[in-house]
C-alpha cells in the first residue's frame, strides 16, 4: 500500500525499481493498482490472491518517497511482474525483444 497524496488516495502499487543502496536518493517507482478499469492497453489486469479484481495502470507510474509505503500485501508471479514490465515499455515506448 502506498499513500499517493489527497487527489491519487492510499491504493495498492508494485515496486518497479531496483533495491535501494546506502548513497541513493530514498525514492521508489511504482505502478498503481485500479479497480476502475478504461479498457485502456496500458491497463495490465493481474489477479493476484491479495488484491481485488483490478489491474496494474502503467501509466499511472509514478516516483515517491520511500516513507509513502505503507505495507507490503504481497508478491507477483514471475509471468505477472512480465506482464506489467511489458505494459510499462509500451508506455514508455520502449522497445523490448520477444
Amino acid at each position: 500500500m502506498v499513500d499517493l497524496g489527497l487527489a491519487a488516495k492510499v491504493r495498492p502499487c508494485l515496486v518497479v525499481s531496483v533495491p535501494l543502496e546506502e548513497s541513493d536518493r530514498s525514492l521508489v517507482t511504482v505502478v498503481p493498482h485500479t479497480t476502475t478499469l478504461r479498457q485502456s492497453r496500458f491497463e495490465v489486469a493481474a489477479s493476484p490472491k491479495f488484491l481485488r479484481p483490478g489491474a496494474f495502470d502503467a501509466q499511472g507510474i509514478v516516483t515517491v518517497p520511500t516513507v509513502r509505503l505503507m505495507n507490503r500485501l504481497g508478491t507477483l508471479t514471475a509471468e505477472q511482474m512480465r506482464a506489467v514490465e511489458k505494459g510499462v515499455c509500451l508506455w514508455l515506448g520502449i522497445n523490448i525483444a520477444a
